[in-house]
């Protein structure tokens, strides 16, 4: 009897590298990674959900962590980390 399964399978690129002394190097890719997922997430999940949705496709919903806030920490003038060190 072959079973057929539907599944989601996510590659988890989000979160920060934790060190001792983080170097700015680091913080450029732990960026470059916030990014990354975040682009997935709304490619991914959440435009895909919203299509399933308009269509009246039944799906479960797929629960994701929102990592803006992390990004505009880094990011988002006049207070992110980038711009901040761009005054500098």
């Amino acid at each position: 009897e072959d079973a057929l399964f539907a599944f989601i399978g996510i590659l988890d690129i989000f979160g920060f590298e934790f060190f001792q002394v983080n170097s700015f190097e680091q913080l450029c890719i732990n960026f470059a990674n916030e990014k990354l997922q975040q682009y997935f997430n709304v490619q991914v999940l959440r435009q895909e959900q919203e299509i399933y949705s308009r269509e009246a496709i039944k799906f479960k919903e797929v629960v994701y962590a929102d990592n803006q806030d992390c990004i505009d920490l880094i990011e988002k003038p006049p207070t992110g980390i980038l711009a901040i060190l761009e005054e500098e």
